[in-house]
């Protein structure tokens, strides 16, 4: 039967997955996801695994169904009525860093010859909330795990330089309490990065970048639906190219076939979140099981991913964050500069 021959590939990846939830604990300062240190031990054992075929199966699965899973329980820690008090401040700066992130990142992408997918890969991670955007928009565009490796590498190195400088940065300004956490929520990119640098700035910091970066999340959902839209263009034009007739190309690649129908679940989620009390426990219960689900398929994508393959890409594709990162972290400050926050 299929299920007992993906049961090794999804215990080996909620294994690692335990791993670094633990290595990701011994630091007192969230320095590095667990996220992050499941995909690089996944990307190390791809080497000895890789002559064998009995994770696949399992590792495959865990990659897009176990993925997608977490994403749709992520959608019940957030409440978007609590969000959307902080999301009249924030709206404007992440309006403005989508636009550098998106806009941006398509030229530098052109520019430096990477494939779309990777590219606009980058683009979500630093616009919105790191691995999570990856992860979601990843399967939404069919991007190859390779893909996936790197642009979570390029987002991760250019968060640890921000954890350092943010802080001392916004301490030589002046910068208020408030100000400083929109800057950390708006401009740095994963959600434990976020963490990290608006408490090395101060407690009340901590928490109000920590909630601008649940607003920032909130905006998976049109970027997943609108790159959805892009992929069945691309899919169809290339089609048609090749020569398929109209009767093929809407048997193939219709809407109902590539709508990422897992960003409902997530709306429902976040919905069910704002309307009902439900119990805090209840909360971050579901909010800690889609993490080790989220870290799981993040091992799960390592275990594919051929170190090997990643080096082909060479330092572009980190070239590509580190620039696409450092004009989001000054047009974030140049937006609260004229919006008189800092």
């Amino acid at each position: 039967m299929k299920i007992f021959k993906i049961i090794p590939g999804i215990i080996l990846s909620c294994l690692i997955a335990v791993i670094s939830l633990w290595i990701e604990s011994l630091f007192s300062v969230h320095i590095i996801g667990a996220s992050v240190i499941a995909m690089f031990i996944g990307i190390l054992l791809n080497s000895f695994l890789n002559k064998t075929e009995v994770f696949d199966l399992g590792t495959k699965f865990t990659s897009k169904k176990i993925l997608k899973f977490a994403i749709i329980l992520l959608g019940l820690s957030l409440n978007v009525n609590t969000i959307f008090q902080v999301g009249k401040m924030s709206l404007l700066v992440m309006v403005f860093t989508l636009l550098t992130c998106f806009g941006g990142g398509y030229f530098i992408g052109k520019a430096l010859k990477l494939n779309w997918k990777l590219s606009n890969l980058i683009s979500a991670g630093t616009g919105i909330c790191g691995g999570s955007a990856i992860a979601a928009i990843a399967p939404t565009i069919e991007a190859d795990n390779n893909d996936v490796a790197y642009a979570m590498s390029a987002t991760f190195l250019f968060d640890m330089l921000m954890i350092i400088l943010f802080p001392i940065i916004g301490r030589a300004i002046g910068m208020s309490d408030e100000a400083f956490g929109l800057w950390a929520g708006t401009a740095v990119n994963d959600t434990s990065s976020v963490v990290a640098t608006g408490y090395a700035f101060s407690e009340a910091a901590g928490d109000f970048a920590t909630m601008v970066k649940l607003t920032r999340t909130l905006c998976i959902i049109p970027t997943v639906v609108v790159f959805a839209f892009i992929n069945l263009g691309i899919k169809r034009k290339n089609a048609k190219i090749e020569g398929l007739n109209e009767r093929d190309l809407k048997a193939n690649f219709s809407i109902k076939k590539i709508f990422p129908w897992f960003i409902l679940g997530f709306v429902l989620m976040s919905v069910i979140a704002s309307v009902f009390t439900i119990p805090e426990s209840f909360v971050v219960h579901t909010k800690t099981l889609s993490k080790f689900l989220m870290v799981s398929a993040l091992a799960a994508i390592g275990l594919n991913t051929s170190f090997s393959s990643i080096k082909k890409s060479g330092i572009r594709p980190m070239v590509h964050g580190f620039i696409i990162s450092a004009l989001v972290v000054v047009v974030a400050l140049v937006v609260e500069m004229i919006m008189g926050i800092v």
